[in-house]
């Protein structure tokens, strides 16, 4: 008789500990997003894809195709194509694609690049069922935020 006492004492004192927590929880400020409603905002050291870096002076890319990028990538992740254009002094890139699937954001290509032409994005929303969405024309995509 003693032993069904001390169980239904120790029982119901766990089952008010537990209803203090959950009380105590439901009276504070959640701290969940209501996604996609509502957007994290992220922080400074977030990686996103890369992307081109557009001249302020001429709002041509920076990137002279010197391929030091696609070199360095350990995912080979990277294709790019310049050619030098008459009256310009260095070569100009003609077509820089980057295959997302592959990338594992390890920041080499940004590292390697000898005129910062590069730098990491903050998008973190790339979602897609299709494979084709993430191969990144990285041209095309600066052309674009352009206009």
């Amino acid at each position: 008789m003693k032993n069904i006492i001390r169980d239904s004492v120790a029982g119901f004192k766990t089952l008010v500990v537990g209803m203090r927590v959950t009380i105590d929880q439901f009276f504070r400020r959640p701290v969940t997003v209501h996604y996609p409603h509502e957007a994290l905002k992220m922080p400074d050291r977030y990686r996103g894809h890369i992307e081109l870096v557009r001249d302020p002076e001429t709002g041509k890319s920076l990137c002279i195709a010197c391929k030091s990028c696609e070199k360095a990538c350990p995912s080979d992740c990277i294709f790019v194509d310049g050619l030098k254009r008459e009256g310009e002094k260095r070569k100009s890139a003609t077509e820089f694609t980057l295959d997302f699937t592959k990338c594992s954001l390890c920041g080499a290509c940004v590292e390697v690049c000898p005129t910062d032409a590069l730098r990491f994005t903050k998008s973190y929303n790339l979602a897609s069922t299709q494979k084709q969405s993430y191969f990144f024309d990285l041209m095309k995509r600066m052309e674009e935020q352009k206009k």
